[in-house]
């Protein structure tokens, strides 16, 4: 049975209550932003030792903290050339192989690469590939980096609703990260195609990149696709990619001739940028 605080979900305005949070989050009268970065740093532990910038005071707004930088060296990359390299801060959700086209959401859920990709066609060479799923809490750094180098050839926002993404939302929600409004990142690398999701979620819904700026919102009404192959969006092994005004979840899609995963990847191990998760 589906508990009655998902169940509510169901019910909510997602996109209304996101609007909400969004201006909420860039109000800059000092005493409310301020509350509100005390209030996140309180409960859930937020290490400002690593920020680039320490002072609450000297932050605009609340999403100006929350996207906060870190001081360099705070996120080494692994050294190795051929490591895959965690693309964010958090836990890992699910991480493993795709079987036939089916990725692992929870025990008794999952749902297609086509349905998250929103396109069979860009689907097909994932088929048989790996995944890795990492949900980003509101302690975690929001920033976004490259697993591998990559040419960015496309992406595509596709509409849907806000569930949360967190753990009791993954279990009882079927489908959940390809219901949810989303941003689909295609890029190529020096051994063939990977994408990125960047999953939106319920009151966090702000997804920007370094190429294009704020993505969502706009919330999306139609399946939106572009091709970047002719502006040379290039980016390194492990450099920012994008990032959430608030926080949600991950999803790197690798085909069966990309790197292999680690073997130790398990659900709830916490994960940094940087560190590596597999080997090509």
């Amino acid at each position: 049975m589906m508990p009655p605080s998902i169940l509510l979900q169901y019910l909510l305005p997602h996109r209304l209550l996101s609007r909400i949070v969004f201006h909420a989050a860039r109000w800059t009268w000092t005493p409310w932003k301020n509350f509100l970065i005390r209030q996140i740093t309180r409960r859930f532990g937020v290490d400002l030792g690593e920020a680039l910038e320490g002072d609450i005071a000297a932050y605009p707004h609340f999403n100006a903290f929350f996207t906060r930088a870190l001081k360099p060296g705070a996120r080494p990359i692994d050294p190795d050339p051929a490591a895959l390299l965690c693309p964010a801060d958090g836990r890992i959700s699910q991480a493993g192989l795709i079987r036939d086209g089916r990725i692992f959401q929870a025990k008794g859920q999952d749902f297609s690469a086509a349905e998250l990709l929103a396109d069979a066609a860009a689907a097909e060479p994932y088929r048989d590939g790996r995944f890795v799923t990492v949900y980003l809490s509101p302690r975690d750094y929001h920033r976004v980096h490259m697993p591998l180098a990559g040419k960015l050839v496309a992406t595509c926002h596709v509409p849907g609703r806000i569930f949360s993404v967190a753990p009791l939302a993954v279990q009882s929600i079927p489908g959940l990260f390809a219901r949810n409004e989303r941003l689909v990142c295609h890029f190529e690398g020096e051994n063939g195609p990977f994408a990125m999701v960047l999953v939106g979620a319920l009151l966090v819904s702000s997804v920007s990149t370094v190429w294009a700026g704020l993505q969502i919102p706009p919330y999306a009404r139609r399946i939106s696709t572009k091709e970047w192959r002719q502006q040379a969006v290039e980016l390194a092994r492990g450099a920012e990619m994008g990032r959430f005004n608030m926080g949600s979840t991950v999803i790197l899609l690798l085909p069966a001739s990309g790197p292999a995963l680690d073997a130790g990847l398990a659900p709830e191990q916490a994960v940094r940028v940087g560190q590596r998760i597999g080997h090509g």
